[in-house]
């Protein structure tokens, strides 16, 4: 059920929140039993928020936030919600919110609830914000067409999360197992990442993905062809680079031919000269 999956990462979230104090982990496994016994079958978007968060907190063990430029962080945070402004989902549950990364990686991420990441090494590498906008667009389409919960629904772990619960109360009488309860948490939690953001969407996703960022640059008043460059930049890199995006996204080349095919016969306008001195400015390269 989808329910004992929220259930076991809420949990997660609360406990990692609090001091190890007895009475606050009997008090978040005794939400835990409340919510098993919920007829809700459906997340919410509060639901995945927090699932979302737990993944995005994997992701930060691997990589370390990029903290020496905050307005370049502010720069990429600015384009999102443009872009999710002139989308058909502009709200959603405590927000969208962009984070750089620490790495020379070619890397982008995106968990359910609008959580996005993208890796140092990919913001400069591209050559205009269209590109940029790209990159943001296209880890959007993946928050927005959930297709972090549609791999939740394939994992087919939920009769787990029942014995789960069961052991986690059994912990509850054991006072002195706390670390054992987290320890479990934590491992349920490793095997979300991996599959979500180790193996990576599937191809039919990323190809979905794409398609919808070049609906969501238009709408925003990029030219889409911004996702082209953005794929070409990932081409040149692909070359010399092993992991990382490659390692969970189809071929550039691929997305390439797909994207010239939608973009094919689309009339932008043709805004990016007004954009260039603001890129340059932000990306340092005056």
């Amino acid at each position: 059920m989808k329910i004992y999956f929220v259930i076991f990462v809420l949990s997660f979230l609360f406990i990692c929140s609090i001091t190890a104090q007895e009475t606050d982990t009997i008090d978040a496994l005794s939400r835990m039993e409340s919510a098993i016994n919920s007829s809700n079958k459906d997340f919410t978007p509060q639901e995945e928020y927090y699932i979302g968060r737990a993944v995005a907190a994997n992701i930060l063990t691997i990589y370390k936030p990029y903290t020496q430029n905050t307005a370049l962080t502010r720069y990429l945070n600015n384009i999102c919600q443009v872009l999710v402004i002139n989308s058909s989902m502009p709200a959603i549950y405590n927000g969208y919110y962009v984070m750089i990364l620490d790495s020379q990686e070619f890397n982008a991420f995106a968990t359910p609830g609008g959580h996005i990441f993208v890796t140092k090494g990919f913001v400069e590498a591209v050559p205009s914000e269209e590109a940029l906008a790209a990159i943001i667009a296209h880890e959007l389409a993946h928050i927005m067409l959930r297709h972090g919960m549609k791999i939740i629904d394939e994992m087919k772990f939920y009769n787990e999360m029942d014995a789960m619960a069961q052991q986690a109360a059994e912990i509850a009488g054991r006072r002195n197992e706390e670390n054992q309860r987290l320890i479990a948490f934590r491992n349920r939690i490793s095997e979300f990442f991996n599959i979500m953001v180790k193996s990576g969407y599937s191809q039919p996703q990323e190809f979905e993905a794409d398609n919808t960022a070049i609906e969501l640059l238009s709408a925003a008043g990029y030219d889409p062809n911004g996702l082209l460059e953005a794929l070409e930049v990932l081409q040149k890199a692909q070359r010399g680079q092993q992991g990382g995006i490659f390692s969970t996204h189809p071929a550039a080349f691929e997305r390439i031919t797909k994207v010239r095919q939608q973009t094919a016969g689309m009339v932008s306008p043709n805004t990016q000269a007004a954009r260039k001195e603001r890129f340059s400015r932000n990306m340092g390269r005056r």
